[in-house]
């Protein structure tokens, strides 16, 4: 059993970690001093260290240059696992579609449940970004990427958003995939942008079964696309 300091750390690092899954803190986010934490939980800067420290080594928080402590991607050998296993197989590269087929249709629904006003602007920046691009014929991974991050905040899952910029690297090889292979054409931009502002759209109208369904034909789209330029087996991307 371990000595009432270390178990009341434990109890500081479980409200932080709390506070973090809640979304209150996302990936990036520095957090208050330990004196500020302390105060606010009533307890002793030496327990909040060592709370602290407690998630460092578990990879949740990070020492920022020059002081302070922030919240990180919890697991970056994640992300270069799986972009080694879709460059080995684009079977791989399927299944994670797949996969994210179910997770982003769950975080469409909760967005149009969840989002706030500032996700909502959020989405229409992005969605205008997008126009921009398709206007000037840009093809722009960075606008797919913050279109489902912004999705992801919306949902108000601290977890999801945080499972989503953990898998951020592979995400961006992937869109990159989408934008410069499967769909490398103008009428690609046009339809991608489109089926993005029928998630919005729902988003907005608090219509859970429409986003989750928008989000669903868009990632269906991809998979059939995938399907037609179906490579040999252990391709590479």
């Amino acid at each position: 059993m371990g000595s009432p300091s270390s178990r009341l750390s434990d109890r500081i690092a479980d409200r932080l970690l709390a506070r973090i899954a809640s979304g209150e803190w996302p990936v990036g986010t520095q957090l208050p001093g330990e004196r500020t934490l302390a105060d606010s939980m009533g307890v002793s800067r030496v327990s909040v260290r060592a709370a602290l420290q407690a998630l460092k080594t578990q990879g949740f928080l990070d020492a920022v240059q020059g002081g302070g402590t922030r919240v990180v991607a919890t697991d970056a050998a994640l992300d270069s696992g799986l972009a080694a296993l879709v460059r080995v197989s684009r079977d791989n590269l399927f299944d994670l579609a797949e996969i994210r087929g179910i997770l982003e249709t769950w975080a469409a629904a909760r967005a149009a449940i969840h989002a706030g006003p500032d996700n909502l602007a959020e989405l229409d920046a992005v969605i205008e970004m997008s126009e921009q691009d398709v206007a000037t014929g840009v093809r722009r991974t960075e606008s797919d990427l913050r279109f489902h991050l912004a999705v992801a905040k919306a949902s108000g899952s601290g977890l999801y958003l945080h499972l989503m910029t953990m898998l951020r690297g592979i995400l961006e090889e992937m869109l990159d995939h989408h934008r410069y292979e499967l769909f490398p054409t103008p009428d690609h931009n046009r339809t991608i942008l489109d089926q993005h502002r029928r998630v919005r759209a729902a988003i907005q109208a608090r219509d859970a079964n429409g986003a989750a369904a928008a989000m669903r034909r868009h990632i269906d789209w991809v998979l059939e696309a995938y399907r037609r330029h179906a490579p040999p087996a252990n391709g590479e991307i």
